[in-house]
């Protein structure tokens, strides 16, 4: 009976540990992470301790602000089929656990940057914390289409951690790595929000498609990729970087204007895909020439 009981609590011990693990969206966090480590080798010769302890607290930060996403969003997760079965709309988080669980993440969050990093480091976490939840979550992801375009500050504050961890201070370079994150956002998510319409629009979440519709969204994309390609050539031309990212550049934004413009013509699902799965390896590896150009 014992033996019958353990085996049954095993599973169930397993599914809490799944759910509390999912509230910190671990597959958004990798590509957030990615960026920081190579902003770090971008910055410096940081140690392997600093960027351990500097992922591990910026994975603690972007997690309490999924934690906290998936608290206020529950209402709406329960209503799409696609987020029904998440934690706290299925019923399996409480969302007062959740809150709480948010709340933690990032106070230990700070608490380790600050001792084992810099305050600076801890503080620009903190500030993406309260983006994200604050001013992405709560106000303007319900209210208006340009929610993703001044929420998406969020994202990209994690190589202005990585580069405050490492010289305690954010250079011009570091802003322009910002830049880059911020204006790569908008062609990235309005790709995926395609695909998505018709649940946004079934929950009265605004967003591009749902309020101006497919065509001026994929001609927003066609423009911000144009406007993400000067951003990611200024560094080359302001003497940041060298030849060697300056080709990674070029072919990444060539490759992204091809698929923006066929996106564009073809105004199907599958360019949609396309134009989306791309943009994640171009944002990964851009920021990987950067360290190939720093480091040769």
């Amino acid at each position: 009976m014992e033996a019958s009981q353990a085996s049954l609590a095993v599973p169930g011990v397993k599914q809490v540990v799944s759910d509390y693990v999912t509230l910190t969206k671990p597959k958004v966090q990798l590509l957030l992470l990615l960026t920081t480590i190579t902003t770090m080798y971008v910055a410096g010769d940081p140690s392997v301790g600093l960027v351990a302890i500097t992922v591990v607290g910026g994975f603690l930060s972007a997690g309490g602000a999924g934690a906290f996403n998936h608290f206020y969003d529950r209402d709406i997760d329960a209503a799409m089929p696609r987020t029904a079965s998440r934690p706290v709309p299925s019923g399996r988080i409480s969302p007062r656990a959740a809150l709480i669980y948010a709340f933690a993440l990032q106070i230990a969050s700070f608490a380790i940057l600050w001792s084992a990093a810099n305050l600076l480091s801890a503080c620009l976490a903190l500030a993406g914390f309260f983006w994200y939840t604050v001013v992405y979550t709560v106000w303007l992801k319900r209210r208006s289409p340009q929610n993703i375009v001044i929420g998406g500050a969020a994202g990209a504050v994690p190589p202005l951690v990585g580069w405050a961890a490492v010289t305690g201070g954010v250079a011009p370079a570091a802003l322009y790595l910002f830049a880059i994150v911020f204006y790569w956002t908008p062609p990235h998510f309005w790709a995926l929000s395609l695909l998505m319409k018709d649940e946004y629009a079934r929950v009265g979440v605004p967003m591009m498609p749902v309020v101006h519709g497919e065509a001026e969204t994929r001609r927003q994309i066609v423009l911000y990729t144009l406007l993400l390609t000067v951003l990611t050539l200024l560094p080359f031309v302001f003497g940041f970087f060298g030849v060697i990212y300056a080709v990674f550049a070029v072919g990444l934004a060539g490759a992204f204007i091809t698929l923006s413009l066929r996106l564009q013509r073809r105004a199907d699902r599958k360019s949609a895909l396309r134009t989306y799965l791309f943009s994640l390896g171009y944002l990964a590896v851009l920021f990987v020439a950067m360290v190939l150009d720093a480091q040769l």
